[in-house]
Order: C-alpha cells, then structure tokens, then sequence
C-alpha cells in the first residue's frame, strides 16, 4: 500500500475529513490533499515529525507510516546499523522462509 492512500483509509476511518485533519496538524488541507493524492513534490515530503504527529492523530502505528513513506523507524534504523549481515540475510529470504523464521520468533518471545 501506499503511503497516501493508507493516510487516507485511517483519516476515514477516524471519520475525519481533509480540512479536520489539516486544522489538527497545523497544515494546509491542500497539503493533506497532496498526500493522500500522492502529488508532492521533492521538497514537499513528510518529515519524520510530520508522520509522528499524523500518527498520533489518527490514531496508526508510527513505524508503518514511515516505512510507507520510505523512512526508516530509528529504533529499526539502529538495529540494521547494530547487525547489517543479520538485516541483508533477512531480506534475501523468500517469503515462505520469512514465514518461518517469524513463527520461530513470535514463539521464542512467548
């Protein structure tokens, strides 16, 4: 999913419309338009700060907003830089060995 259109989906959600979300965040609703349309140019992008106020907001999960919107959690972006070879053998998995490995995890953490 993209990161505008689940912006989207979470404002509905919240049963808020574009101007109510806007006056919350202190934004433009032309902006908030932006982002949901997926027409923002470079220097227009998100901060990191943005995306933890709109989470908050409507009421999201922070890390998944930002990795929609290409930015990396900092608590994720510490461990790949803690553990890089663990990250890049994670990412070379296929899905059905991913599946796997995160079973074995959530058991583990039981």
């Amino acid at each position: 999913m993209k990161f505008g259109l689940r912006v989207r989906e979470l404002r509905a959600q919240e049963g808020l419309t574009q101007q109510e979300l806007a006056d919350r965040m202190g934004v433009s609703v032309s902006y908030i338009s932006k982002v949901e349309n997926q027409k923002l140019q470079f220097g227009e992008y998100p901060s990191e700060k943005f995306i933890h106020k709109l989470a908050e907001e409507l009421q999201a999960d922070e890390d998944e907003l930002l990795l929609l919107a290409d930015k990396v959690p900092v608590e994720i972006r510490k461990r790949i830089q803690q553990r890089p070879e663990a990250f890049r053998a994670f990412a070379d998995l296929d899905d059905e060995a991913m599946d796997r490995m995160l079973k074995a995890i959530t058991r583990t953490k039981r």
